[in-house]
């Protein structure tokens, strides 16, 4: 099994548990399940903001502990203020060492989308994930069927989120559907972890046309993100980069600078 198999695997069972735990009728009842959520295809599309979606991780399969002392208020409200069109928190707790507790907590303390970064195999995760503040989903292709990938999107609309549909190859071009307008390109293909960005541009040019197109993963100089803007990318999601160093907003904030130079 790739890592990808290994946490579909591992999710399912945590699912399981989890409904058992708190039913969806009780998560509907959260707080936050009635709000209405912010959009963050027009936020991406505001000329004011940067593009990028930032994001909020601890640790991950292939580096372990990228930072485990930084704080989701303080990492996420810079962000914000220096300009992120989105913010991206883990809720995975055994790969990346997340949990929905830091999502409610970027929620309390921002006012710009927020993308609940997860494996999503069941539609109780969506109810989830709107209880907890979010207003964007992640749906990957690569651990999905297309029906799984339509009924999601479905599904996750009728709650008022958006989808982010992420891929990372060709194979996965067939399960997009009508209602996938968001579309992410993974430069790291998640069953062997190696990064190429002119492999996501040449997908990305297979992609209907008004597609809003997000690049993920694998950015870390502002010319990448120029060159890849000039390719039709209009979105960057980004974590690693930023919450490697000692003080992950002003990481952000010097490179905010730099691609808006």
């Amino acid at each position: 099994m790739n890592i990808l198999d290994k946490i579909t695997a591992y999710k399912k069972e945590e699912v399981a548990k989890n409904k058992t735990l708190i039913p969806a009728k009780a998560l509907e009842a959260e707080l936050y399940f009635s709000r209405s959520c912010l959009s963050l295809e027009e936020s991406i599309k505001n000329p004011k903001k940067t593009g990028i979606i930032a994001e909020f991780k601890r640790k991950s399969p292939s580096k372990d502990i990228i930072n485990a002392e930084a704080s989701v208020k303080e990492v996420t409200q810079a962000y914000s203020k220096h300009g992120a069109s989105g913010l991206s928190v883990l809720t995975d707790q055994h790969f990346f060492g997340g949990g929905n507790a830091d999502l409610i907590e970027a929620r309390e303390n921002n006012e710009i989308p927020i993308l609940r970064k997860d494996f999503i195999i069941d539609e109780y995760q969506i109810i989830e994930a709107k209880a907890i503040g979010a207003d964007v989903i992640l749906l990957i292709a690569e651990c999905l069927s297309a029906k799984e990938v339509a009924n999601f999107t479905r599904f996750a609309k009728n709650l008022g989120l958006e989808v982010l549909l992420e891929m990372h190859s060709a194979q996965q071009l067939d399960k997009v559907s009508s209602e996938n307008n968001i579309i992410g390109i993974n430069n790291r293909d998640l069953t062997t972890f190696k990064v190429d960005i002119e492999r996501s541009i040449e997908l990305s040019e297979k992609l209907p046309r008004k597609t809003l197109k997000i690049a993920e993963s694998g950015i870390s100089k502002p010319e990448v993100v120029k060159h890849m803007r000039q390719a039709g990318f209009e979105g960057f999601l980004m974590g690693e980069h930023f919450m490697k160093a000692a003080q992950p907003g002003k990481a952000f904030c010097k490179f905010a600078e730099e691609i808006r130079a």
